[in-house]
């Protein structure tokens, strides 16, 4: 369990659990590659996360063309119809995520329908009925367990390469645009490790790092700016004070080392609040 000091620093408040309990005995699931979920159901309004394709959500509320939704991971937010099908039957989500499910996934791959039209679709995509891969990398769920163990040096060898050059983007989670705690929850998916969506969620899983010289590798680094604590950014441990992460300061993907000294990562050390380890031994 967290301790109070950290609940303090990482939980915004309560959920709105009225809002949320009664989910419609309807399912939808995302067919665009990408589905974002907003803050509100209004496309002028922030992204939040994003529904893949494939991926299977729960209605909780309709509002004219929008959909408050509830994916698989328990994850709310606001997303358009014009995103998402409507299936013939309510759908309990997967146990976990649509990580989990058995069809093939996509590593980054382009899909053809019955009719022969093509789509792109980026990691974490479901390739659903009726379509087949026709270029890229595409994975079954045993294939993925047998790929993509969960162990420390296999996730963050992920998290270095499959978004290699992604884009800052806040609410995203695939390398097509990504935030800080996106690539963490989507390389720890990838091989079949749980974490929360958000960085102040994630803050509260596994054990606490005492210290920085502890650190490991896939071990979760904790960072704020804001007076009160609220965790604001994640970043994965290579080992010890060298990370990878989607920072905005770096406009995406980077490598740094906490220890080196320039500007950037002064500040970013001024930052620190602590470190979880996700990968706990038993």
């Amino acid at each position: 369990m967290p301790s109070e000091t950290t609940r303090a620093a990482t939980d915004p408040g309560q959920v709105d659990e009225d809002r949320l309990a009664g989910a419609l005995s309807e399912s939808v699931t995302a067919s665009a590659a990408i589905a974002p979920m907003l803050c509100e159901p209004d496309v002028r309004t922030t992204q939040v996360s994003q529904l893949l394709h494939g991926h299977i959500a729960e209605v909780v509320e309709r509002n004219g063309l929008w959909l408050h939704v509830r994916g698989a991971d328990g994850y709310p937010g606001w997303v358009h119809q014009g995103y998402v099908v409507t299936m013939p039957e309510p759908v309990p989500p997967p146990a976990q995520t649509g990580w989990d499910d058995p069809r093939p996934l996509s590593l980054g791959c382009t899909v053809r329908d019955e009719h022969g039209a093509t789509r792109k679709l980026p990691l974490g995509a479901l390739i659903t009925d009726g379509q087949e891969r026709s270029a890229g990398l595409a994975m079954t769920l045993e294939e993925r367990r047998n790929a993509f163990p969960p162990e420390a040096d296999s996730i963050t060898a992920s998290a270095m390469t499959f978004f290699e050059g992604t884009s800052y983007e806040w609410g995203g989670v695939t390398p097509w645009g990504c935030d800080c705690s996106g690539i963490v929850s989507s390389s720890f998916h990838l091989h079949g490790v749980h974490v929360p969506r958000d960085a102040w969620m994630q803050a509260m899983t596994g054990k606490l790092v005492e210290s920085m010289r502890e650190l490991r590798p896939a071990d979760l680094l904790f960072f704020s700016d804001e007076p009160d604590g609220k965790i604001t950014h994640v970043a994965i441990s290579l080992g010890g004070t060298r990370v990878v992460h989607q920072a905005l300061g770096r406009g995406g993907h980077a490598v740094d080392d906490l220890s080196s000294g320039d500007e950037y990562t002064d500040l970013l050390l001024s930052r620190y609040r602590f470190a979880r380890r996700v990968l706990v031994e038993d």
